[in-house]
């Protein structure tokens, strides 16, 4: 971070809770005037498979990890009606704003949330019990309304996950960015090109502006090499709101 000023955080306002008419209920809970905090970036999200994937990640492989997946992307609330599944992304930005609104969301848990720290935002969430096809307990899924980024580092990532530069204004932006001079950039089918190919998606052109790490990520997948993160985790956010087939 560059200053405690320019501190941000990631907040997903979840389908459980704009299903139950909470949206307004949440940014008055997290506005200015209890958080401390400002909005720097906010937008409404068709959430793709890739995104939802990435987002989840360290999950990935545990039992409720499908579901969990299902969840995010609109679709265990709104199965019936595509033109409802979405979330809402936001950065919050100020002094401390991961911890503050942690604090303000509660424990991940809802039962606990309830428990620990009654009225807060996910102490009005809920667990759904997760069977097998035998209707056997095998896990549970927390549904608590929110999203929010546990550490800065994981901040960090989250919004360069789910945020482009452009949708940031320039004061606003915490991590370093970098125009780029001459090379081109498609994804098509988790593969990147360096010129264009039917159907692909051009994710850096001469001229962008792109967060610094995904540039030098993008240089080293384009040689072959290891980068500190995975392709779709550069390209998930240029695929946001597309066709859902391109997705």
């Amino acid at each position: 971070m560059q200053s405690k000023e320019l501190e941000q955080t990631l907040v997903l306002i979840k389908p459980d809770a704009l299903k139950n008419s909470l949206t307004g209920y949440v940014l008055s809970q997290l506005s200015e005037f209890h958080s401390g905090l400002r909005f720097a970036g906010l937008k409404v999200v068709y959430v793709s498979r890739m995104l939802a994937e990435e987002h989840y990640a360290e999950h990935r492989g545990k039992v409720f990890y499908p579901s969990l997946i299902e969840y995010i992307r609109g679709r265990i609330h709104y199965p019936d009606a595509p033109h409802k599944q979405r979330v809402i992304a936001i950065v919050y930005q100020g002094p401390d704003a991961v911890k503050r609104v942690r604090d303000l969301a509660g424990p991940t848990n809802p039962h606990d949330a309830r428990q620990e720290k009654p009225g807060c935002i996910r102490s009005l969430g809920t667990v759904v019990p997760l069977t097998d096809a035998e209707g056997k307990i095998i896990g549970e899924r927390m549904d608590n309304l929110i999203h929010a980024s546990a550490t800065p580092e994981e901040a960090e990532h989250e919004i360069k996950l789910w945020f482009r530069t452009s949708e940031i204004p320039p004061f606003m932006r915490a991590f370093p960015v970098q125009q780029n001079e001459e090379v081109h950039f498609y994804y098509k089918d988790d593969k990147l090109y360096t010129q264009h190919e039917p159907g692909s998606t051009c994710v850096l052109a001469p001229g962008d502006v792109m967060w610094e790490s995904d540039i030098t990520a993008l240089g080293l997948i384009s040689e072959g090499k290891q980068a500190p993160c995975t392709l779709q985790a550069v390209v998930a956010k240029y695929l946001t709101n597309e066709t859902p087939e391109r997705q």
